[in-house]
């Protein structure tokens, strides 16, 4: 099984343009209509998707009602006699409540943030008052439940002087993330959300020298990425633009020269730059390009390198647990790392073949490389430059990182048998066999 945006299971297996050059650009021709996102200037990808998400008049994720489903009360699996009967109450669930989807924080509530406060209790340095970041949280399911935890099962000191602050940049989910906490009184003095993009370094304020943790719960997927091109194997890579069809309403992609610093930053940290290839594989790649040329495209995520040059810049001692989708079920949008483009209409899942179609009432979401986090990771706290610049042979890690699949990392920090039902079938044990946890630390080598 395999798991869609926020929790609805699927099985795994369940479901040419013509090019004109003109100058020193590529403009390829796309019958999409236009829409306000892109307006009179060319803009980048991750400008178009941005702005599809979080626009605060169209945005996907703007409108009051929005995409994120709270479950009135808990679902409890143990009275459940099996997968049948928790996959008929998990349809009745969203028709009842006619929404996008459930965060796997919310369906597994209060367990699956239990695990994550667990996490964090066994690494944190509780000595100092303990102090948590959460990107995007979504309805406050998370934050709730973790302050529940830390209230009920942490020495009296933790809960007393810790802090949660929620980074949101939706302001209804920001207010809906107030009222979730605000159910126990006491929450509140411990809690506060800040309505912001945590991308903008000056929304940090002064750089944070104290130790933190910073949890992001299905937060990589919905960041903007960018697009390249290339049309064969061995061209350099080219950025994507999108501008309007001069009287037309349609929207033309513009591939550019890499320009970029953020997408040659990505580009250069995965390694498509070629710098490190073989002179034979090189000349393999140049006969194939003339023999069987093969346009390649590929999803960069200049949104998540964006983001944790942040978070390391403003919070150089911050530890980070993520959690998303290490791959996707049915994605017919081409290139590697593509996303999975998705609306509901009524009352039924609707896939588009084309990024554009998203116009702020559909989802954008991107698998996550885990090996990639990791090396974006590495680089945005300095690793990966000091070890390409030092001289040192063992050049030591600033950060120890770990990826868990996400069973793994339940039965390790969590409490399964609490989502097992009757006959032993676990839907977040089993379900979720396309999502990973991410955990990074840092090293005593931090200056």
């Amino acid at each position: 099984m395999v798991i869609r945006s926020g929790g609805a299971p699927l099985p795994l297996a369940l479901r040419a343009a013509k090019l004109v050059c003109r100058g020193q650009f590529q403009r390829i021709r796309l019958a999409f209509f236009s829409t306000d996102i892109v307006g009179e200037k060319p803009i980048l990808v991750r400008d178009f998707i941005r702005s599809a998400l979080y626009d605060p008049n169209h945005g996907y994720f703007s409108k009051r009602s929005g995409p994120v489903g709270v479950l009135d009360r808990s679902i409890r699996f143990n009275q459940l006699e099996g997968r049948g009967v928790y996959m008929r109450h998990l349809k009745n669930l969203y028709k009842q409540h006619d929404i996008a989807w459930f965060t796997p924080v919310e369906l597994f509530k209060p367990w699956y943030a239990y695990g994550i406060a667990e996490a964090i209790m066994r690494t944190a340095n509780l000595s100092i008052p303990l102090k948590i970041f959460e990107i995007g949280g979504g309805s406050g399911t998370c934050a709730k439940c973790i302050l529940d935890y830390m209230m009920l099962n942490a020495p009296d000191k933790v809960y007393n002087n810790m802090t949660y602050t929620s980074i949101e940049i939706s302001p209804s989910l920001a207010e809906r993330q107030l009222e979730t906490v605000g159910e126990v009184q006491s929450h509140l003095s411990r809690y506060k959300v800040e309505c912001r993009d945590a991308t903008d370094r000056t929304g940090w304020g002064p750089v944070d020298p104290q130790p933190c943790w910073v949890i992001m719960l299905e937060v990589l997927d919905n960041l903007p990425h960018d697009l390249v091109y290339s049309p064969n194997q061995v061209s350099p890579w080219m950025e994507v633009w999108l501008e309007k069809v001069q009287d037309s309403l349609q929207i033309s992609e513009v591939y550019k020269p890499l320009q970029d610093p953020l997408i040659a930053q990505c580009v250069k940290i995965i390694g498509m730059d070629n710098g490190g290839q073989s002179r034979l594989i090189a000349a393999s790649r140049h006969i194939l390009s003339k023999v069987f040329p093969k346009p390649r495209r590929a999803w960069m995520p200049t949104g998540c390198l964006k983001l944790l040059e942040a978070l390391h810049w403003a919070l150089p001692k911050m530890s980070l647990i993520a959690s998303d989708f290490s791959y996707l079920p049915d994605v017919s949008i081409p290139g590697d790392r593509a996303p999975l483009v998705s609306s509901k209409r009524d009352g039924c899942t609707v896939d588009h073949n084309n990024y554009l179609d998203a116009k702020g009432d559909a989802d954008i979401f991107f698998p996550t490389d885990f090996w990639l986090l990791e090396r974006i990771d590495h680089h945005c706290s300095g690793w990966l430059n000091e070890q390409t610049e030092s001289k040192s042979l063992k050049p030591v890690k600033k950060r120890r990182t770990l990826t868990l699949d996400t069973a793994a990392f339940m039965e390790e920090f969590g409490l399964p048998t609490k989502t097992r039902t009757k006959d032993g079938y676990n839907p977040l044990l089993d379900d979720f066999r396309n999502t990973k946890f991410y955990i990074s630390v840092p090293t005593h080598n931090i200056t």
